[in-house]
Formats: structure tokens, sequence, C-alpha cells
């Protein structure tokens, strides 16, 4: 009931104007420092929400590239088998006018191609798409070595080389050739233009001090936007190779360049089926470049909003008074409901014994999750384990130590889950369940197996359990949208019920996922 104040707490209040004012400009200054932590976080958000952007535009354009590069480079593969077969399976056809007009023909039609070339077992030139014949070998060559001591067949790329024939940089495509026994035949080789992935990669926007480069799995740099002539055929073994092998086939990270020491957001991507890593980089202040400028504008903005509002709070703070003792009292009040309201919230919705959840939130939980399930099609899992003999154990030791047991189960189930989603719930008396939200059957086991492994372990003394300790039972059901399309929260419930009463027949101290007697778990 609401009691008149006193003049002596009249001038009490009075004489706390004074302090009432400094805590309002004490407030007044928090708030401005709130907003200036509002600012400071959006500029945050927005800074990593342009770099998240850019990574998934460098990503996306390393798959388009790492695409790009499988195709063109399957198209001479598929080139080279042809070759190989024709070769192969004619006899003296290595040396025949038809494969030469056949390789002059092809090189003209397929854009991937510079050239091709077929070697003989000691490395001499035999025939190739050029024009004019050059006699040569190329025994010296590393991909003539590789097919020379690798019989697998297998098509090989190896590291960028110039030309002998044009000068030019060239990517080197090869398969082996064989004779009708087995034995190394030669190489057919099929040359690609570094030039040609230049092509491919200009028609990207990788900005002003942006980067596309294309490396064999070892490091071995075969193109490089901006293109400098020196650089294929090296090993950078950089920031980008270090993360490749840390990471795998896919990634991306904020790096600095071994090259030219700018830092770049770079992605990279494995080629599928060949041994090429493909990768595109957008320089970190190009990214940012209208970051810093929006933010800028964005800082000069929000100070002035800042000193205006700290003039205007500086003025109102001198005409605050305090509230009357009736606002006090209905503040006070207000807090003390609403503390109430929790308090009666929080018992609405926990068992106050365990400190799980009771029934009634169990069976809300339940419905969501198995709607949701339903849904999805994603796995549900509900397990019902009861203290075995609990009732022997309340005649024995006395309520309170039953009390005392259920707690420790209780704790003993929660400490089980290791999911925010997964729910622990006092069912009635001594029975206990568990939802376990996209879990399955075998899941679901291992958990309810652990919860009856630690109750034994615990070792809470029961005599009259032929375990001579406190154990559980439990029964698991797993909800299957396929199969139980039709199956409601009480069917569920019904379903782990009767796989617990299965665990009891059968002897109890053990867990049932079906209704026949399980075997006994260990003590």
């Amino acid at each position: 009931m609401y009691s008149t104040p006193d003049p002596h707490s009249i001038t009490r209040l009075n004489a706390r104007k004074r302090p009432a004012a400094a805590l309002a400009a004490g407030v007044l200054a928090l708030a401005l420092l709130l907003l200036v932590a509002a600012q400071l976080h959006h500029a945050w958000s927005s800074y990593e929400a342009r770099l998240a952007e850019t990574r998934s535009a460098t990503s996306n354009m390393a798959r388009a590239l790492a695409a790009q590069g499988e195709g063109s480079i399957r198209i001479v593969d598929t080139v080279l088998a042809s070759v190989v077969e024709r070769i192969e399976n004619d006899p003296g056809g290595a040396t025949s006018a038809r494969l030469r007009g056949y390789l002059m023909d092809t090189v003209r039609t397929v854009p991937e191609l510079h050239g091709l070339f077929v070697y003989g077992p000691d490395g001499s030139w035999i025939v190739s798409s050029l024009a004019t014949p050059i006699q040569g070998n190329n025994s010296d060559r590393e991909y003539f070595q590789h097919h020379l001591k690798n019989t697998d067949g297998r098509v090989h790329i190896g590291a960028p080389v110039k030309s002998k024939s044009t000068g030019v940089w060239i990517l080197p495509v090869s398969r082996r050739l064989e004779n009708a026994d087995g034995s190394f035949a030669g190489v057919v080789l099929g040359t690609m233009r570094v030039d040609f992935f230049a092509e491919l990669y200009d028609s990207f926007d990788v900005g002003q001090s942006g980067v596309i480069f294309l490396t064999l799995d070892d490091g071995t740099l075969v193109y490089r936007r901006p293109f400098n002539a020196t650089l294929p055929g090296t090993k950078l073994n950089g920031p980008v190779f270090k993360l490749y092998r840390e990471n795998g086939p896919v990634g991306s990270a904020m790096l600095r360049s071994k090259i030219d020491q700018v830092e770049r957001l770079y992605s990279y991507r494995h080629l599928d089926t060949f041994p090429l890593i493909v990768g595109s980089a957008q320089s970190k202040d190009e990214i940012l470049a209208e970051w810093y400028r929006s933010t800028g504008a964005l800082a000069v903005g929000s100070l002035a909003a800042i000193l205006f509002i700290g003039w205007l709070g500086k003025r109102l703070v001198g005409q605050i008074v305090l509230r009357d003792r009736l606002e006090h009292e209905l503040s006070l009040a207000g807090t003390t409901l609403e503390a109430k309201n929790a308090e009666l919230r929080t018992l609405a919705s926990v068992d106050s014994l365990t400190g799980l959840a009771n029934r009634r939130t169990l069976d809300a939980v339940l419905a969501r999750e198995l709607s949701r399930a339903r849904r999805s099609g994603a796995p549900l899992s509900l397990i019902i384990v009861d203290v075995d003999y609990f009732k022997k154990f309340n005649d024995r030791y006395g309520h309170v130590a039953g009390d005392e047991c259920l707690r420790m189960v209780g704790s003993l189930l929660l400490a089980s889950l290791g999911r925010p989603a997964d729910v622990a719930a006092r069912y009635g008396g001594e029975e206990f369940a568990v939802l376990l939200p996209d879990t399955r059957k075998d899941g679901a086991i291992k958990i309810a197996e652990r919860m009856r492994a630690g109750l034994v372990e615990l070792g809470i003394d029961h005599a009259d359990n032929p375990q001579g300790v406190v154990t559980l039972s439990g029964g698991v059901y797993t909800f299957d949208a396929a199969r139980d399309a039709s199956l409601t929260r009480e069917g569920l419930i019904a379903r782990a019920d009767q796989r617990l009463y299965a665990a009891k027949q059968g002897g109890r101290n053990r867990i049932a996922t079906d209704l026949t007697f399980p075997a006994e778990g260990p003590a």
C-alpha cells in the first residue's frame, strides 16, 4: 500500500538533486559513448561485409577460371588421345603424310593448341603440325623424360618452357606412345601458348593492382596477370601455396604477395582433373577504397552530431529534477513485478527438484522439433530413461536420499549432452526424457549408453538392485520423416516408452532400440 512521504523524506530528496544531475550527465556521456561504439560497429561491419563480398567474388572468379582451364586442357588431352590412338593402331602412321595433315588441321581448328608434335623413342622429331618441318631432338625435355620413366599412360602437364620451334612460352601437355609389346615408342606433345591464358584472363576485372595466376601443383608459375616474361617456369612457393598445403584444394585469405609485396585478398582453386591451381586476387587498398571514403564522411558527420548532442545534453541536465516519490515507487513496483514474472516463467518451465526442463517444456519443444523434422526430413531422436528399482531405493534409503539420487541423475543427463539444442527433462517421478534434434539413431544410442554407463560409474549404493548400485534403463526411438510421416508427438513418446519397457523386461541396466530384449549392458 502507498504511504505518504514525510517532510524529512522530501528534504532528503531535494538534497539529492545535484547528485542526480551528475548521474544524468553520466548517462548522457554513456549514451554518447554508445553512439560512438555504434558508429565503430557499423564501420567494422561494413568493412567485414566489403571483404566478404570481395571474397565471394574472387572465389566465384577462381571457380570460373578453374572451369575454363579444365575445359581447355581437356580439349588438348582429347586431341592427344586421338593422335596416340591413330599412331598405335596404324603401323607406320607416325610418319605418314596423312597424320601430318591431321595435326596441321587440328591446330588450325583448335584455338587452345599452339602445336602438335610426335617424337620417337630417342627424342627425335618425327612429325609435327609445323608448316616447315624442323630437325631436332627433345629428349632433354622434362616431359620426355617423364614418359620415358613412367608407364601409367596418363596425360602429363609439364613446366612451361620456351618453344624450340617458335621461341614463345608454351605449356607442354603430353602422352606416352607405346609399341605393341608395351615398350616406349615416343611422346605425343600438344603445346598451349601461355598467352592463350592471357586472352582468357583479360576478360576478368580484378582492378588496377589485381592478379590472376595459373601454376602447377609444385608452385611452378605458368601465367600471372600482369604478365612478366621472366616469371613463367619459376617456382614461387609463396603464401598462396602455404595456404594450399594447409587448407586443401579451395581457399581464400588476405596475403602479401611474394613478388611485389602488395597485400591482396586471394582466392584459389585446384583443378578437378589436372595438377594445376588457378587463383585471383584483388588489392586490399582497392577493395577498401570506397569504404575509406564513406567511413571518413560518416566519421565527420558523427562527430558533428556528437558535439551537438553533447551541447544540448549539457543544457538539459541543468533542467533535470528528481522524479516524485510515486514515480519511484511505481518504478520499483514494476521492477519487482517483472522479477516475479520472470521467476514464475522459470517455475513454469523448469523442474524444481532437478533443475531440468519439466514435462510442459518438453511437450512444447517436442512438438516444435517434430514439426521441423517432418518439414526438413532431419532425424529426431528421443530417449526415455527410468531409474531401476527406484521405489525400493526410496523405501530403503528414504525420500531425502531419493531426491538427491534424482538430482544426481538429472545432473548426469545434462552433462552428457553436447549441444544447446539438446533438451533433458524430467518426465515424471524417476523417469527422464532426452530430446536430440538432428541426431540419428546411432548417435542417440551412444549418448544413451554414455548416460547409463556414467550412472554406474557414480556408484550410488542400492542394496535392492542386483548391480549393487543405482542403474537406469532406457528406450531410444529415432523419428524418420519418410517412415513416420503421420507419427504424432504422443506416438513418438509411446514408441520410445515401448523400448524402455523392453529394456526393463530384458533385465534393466540397458538401452533398448527395438521391441526385443536387448543384451545386458556392461556394469
